[in-house]
């Protein structure tokens, strides 16, 4: 087995439509000691059909079909069946530049104190030509991650970084299941490196499962990564009161700045008729 061959890891769930774009940007790659497992993990749509034209195309490409468990189940089958030394998960709807296995395998290969190597991501709407927001992460060990992720799903790992903590946590299907990941790899002392370059592409949509996470699991998943982890967060206490603290303070700024709002007033009057009215059919 050749010590540099990188598994390119591409869960897809209802995302055939974009699958052509995102394993293009795998074939596009100038390293190209790869191979890339697209994990159907039970969708309905054209996923196979697609996935079978690519194996047709490239004998690097290789496609597995499993019942739906959740995108953690579906990269932990996909690693399961791969022979790299090293991993890079990609998301069925998002783009990868061509240099980005050759500006970071490198990384991995010279300094064994990493375990984690990621960039710099755009995030785009409809077309790569759209962007409409950047990120530039910081950080290289445990508690930078804390409080805020700093590592995109789609960083470059050890194998054996995934073996030490037993793969993606399956109980953590409404989303941050790769930031756990990365808090439960560099709290066992490895460490990540940024380089500070656009590699990486974001699809931004409307509905996806980090802005339902975001939206509506932002709490319960915060949660359990704090109970999973609370050696770090206590280690940690005066930062995470103060993280905690202001969380609050923000959210109750916001409430009363709703409250006071012109439109919130007049929605309590228009209101208010049929709450008497449901009093007086309540006591009746």
């Amino acid at each position: 087995m050749d010590q540099s061959l990188v598994s390119i890891i591409v869960p897809c769930y209802n995302q055939a439509h974009y699958l052509e774009e995102s394993l293009q940007s795998v074939l596009n790659q100038t390293f190209t000691n790869w191979e890339c497992i697209i994990v159907n993990d039970g969708s309905p749509d054209k996923t196979e059909e697609i996935a079978n034209n690519w194996i047709k195309r490239d004998k690097r490409f290789h496609y597995v079909f499993k019942k739906n468990g959740g995108l953690s189940s579906a990269r932990n089958y996909g690693i399961n069946k791969s022979h790299g030394i090293y991993i890079l998960p990609l998301d069925a709807d998002d783009v990868i530049d061509a240099s980005f296995l050759s500006k970071l395998v490198p990384e991995l290969e010279t300094n064994e104190s990493l375990g984690i190597v990621s960039c710099y991501s755009k995030f785009f709407f409809k077309n790569l030509k759209n962007i409409v927001n950047e990120l530039k992460p910081t950080g290289s060990t445990s508690i930078n991650l804390l409080y805020v992720n700093q590592l995109i799903a789609t960083s470059l790992y050890r194998k054996k970084c995934w073996e030490e903590v037993g793969g993606y946590d399956e109980n953590m299907k409404t989303g941050f299941e790769d930031w756990e990941f990365w808090i439960a790899i560099t709290k066992r002392g490895w460490n990540y490196k940024i380089i500070p370059d656009f590699l990486f592409y974001y699809r931004k949509s409307k509905k996806s499962m980090l802005v339902d996470t975001i939206n509506n699991h932002f709490e319960t998943s915060k949660h359990y990564i704090i109970k999973k982890h609370r050696e770090l967060y206590i280690e940690d206490f005066d930062n995470c009161m103060i993280v905690m603290f202001y969380h609050l303070k923000t959210y109750r700024s916001s409430e009363v700045k709703i409250k006071n709002s012109l439109e919130y007033k007049i929605g309590k009057l228009i209101t208010k008729p049929f709450k008497i009215f449901q009093n007086i059919v309540s006591k009746s």
